[in-house]
C-alpha cells in the first residue's frame, strides 16, 4: 500500500464553465480548457512517486446534456497533456443512488483497490463539498481549491489552496518532511 493523490476534474484540472452564475462541467470539447500549471503540477507529483488519479462526477451524461463521445474527447485531451494514472468517471445523476457519485466514496475505493493506495496517507484535491465529504468518508487528507465557483458548503477540509499547483506544493512539502 502506498499514498497517492486523487483529483477532482472540473475547477481543479480544467476551468469550470459558468452557467446561470454557477461553475459547472463543460459540455463541449470546445469549452474544455486546462488550468495553468496543471501538467507541471501533476508531473511533480508523479516524479515524487505518487500515483495520480482523477475522480469526477459527470451527471450531464445521465441528464442527456453531455454526449459520451464528447466526454471521451475531453478525457483524451486531458490524458495527452497530463500524466495521469487513470480517470474514474461517475456518469450517474443523484437519483440513480449509485455508490460512485461523490460524496459517496465508490470511485476513491475503486482507485485504492486498483492502484494499491493507502487512502489514509493519500490526498484528495477538489473544489466542492462533495469532494470534501468523499475524502472524509475514506480518511483521505483533503485540500480544498478555492475559486470563484468552488463550494465547500459546511464541510471542513484540512487545507486550502488557490490552485492545483498550490495544492501540490502542500503535498510535496508533506512528502519531503517524511
Amino acid at each position: 500500500m502506498r499514498p497517492g493523490v486523487l483529483l477532482d476534474r472540473d475547477g481543479v484540472l480544467n476551468r469550470a464553465v459558468v452557467r446561470e452564475g454557477r461553475g459547472v462541467s463543460p459540455r463541449l470539447f470546445a469549452e474544455f480548457e486546462l488550468l495553468p500549471g496543471v501538467s507541471a503540477a501533476v508531473t511533480a507529483l508523479r516524479d515524487a512517486g505518487l500515483p495520480v488519479v482523477v475522480v469526477t462526477n459527470q451527471p450531464d451524461i445521465a441528464r442527456g446534456l453531455l454526449a459520451p463521445a464528447e466526454l471521451e474527447r475531453m478525457h483524451q485531451h486531458l490524458r495527452a497533456r497530463v500524466p495521469l494514472e487513470h480517470i474514474y468517471t461517475c456518469v450517474h445523476d443523484e437519483a440513480d443512488r449509485c455508490d460512485c457519485r461523490k460524496p459517496r466514496p465508490g470511485m476513491l475505493l475503486r482507485a485504492a483497490a486498483e492502484f494499491q493506495l493507502d487512502l489514509v496517507s493519500s490526498w484528495m484535491v477538489g473544489d466542492s463539498w462533495k469532494d470534501v465529504e468523499a475524502a472524509g468518508a475514506v480518511g483521505c487528507r483533503m485540500i480544498f481549491v478555492t475559486g470563484a465557483h468552488s463550494d465547500a458548503g459546511t464541510s471542513r477540509p484540512q487545507c486550502v489552496a488557490v490552485s492545483l499547483p498550490d495544492a501540490v506544493e502542500i503535498i510535496l512539502n508533506e512528502v519531503r518532511r517524511k
